[in-house]
């Protein structure tokens, strides 16, 4: 896997849980997607930085998406209640070593109130389980932090 030596640009998105009826804002008001899951409530929720979407955006929205998704079913399997707050914001950089371009992604997945270790258990259980995740894995560099406050 090659390594990022200059990073051209960066898509960056948030996904959260909206357990209300309507989508909430996003960064700067433009980017404001509601998804949904077959029967799934609540709904999924992602934003985006620009007022037109680069790919890189784009991608790091279905992706945290899914991944948000991929969340909810590793805490429902270890019996985890998830916080209404939780988050996960993923940052996807185009990047060039050489003459080559490159994509790398660095996720934030916030679980407000959520022990540590039961926090990157979740998050680390739902990078195995994303189809997002394993379709990227082993082609791009992909750093996971969690925070729990």
């Amino acid at each position: 896997m090659s390594k990022i030596e200059k990073v051209l640009m960066t898509g960056k998105t948030t996904t959260t849980v909206n357990n209300t009826a309507g989508a909430s804002r996003g960064h700067y008001d433009s980017l404001n997607i509601q998804l949904s899951s077959p029967g799934a409530k609540p709904a999924h929720v992602f934003s985006a930085i620009q007022p037109h979407p680069t790919a890189e955006q784009l991608f790091a929205g279905a992706w945290s998406a899914c991944y948000t998704a991929a969340i909810g079913l590793v805490a429902r399997e270890k019996k985890v209640v998830l916080p209404p707050d939780l988050s996960v914001e993923i940052e996807v950089d185009l990047g060039q070593t050489g003459q080559a371009y490159f994509i790398q992604a660095r996720f934030h997945v916030r679980l407000p109130g959520v022990a540590q270790e039961v926090a990157e258990a979740i998050a680390h259980g739902a990078h195995d389980i994303c189809p997002y995740s394993k379709a990227t894995r082993g082609n791009i560099d992909v750093a996971l932090n969690v925070l729990t406050s």
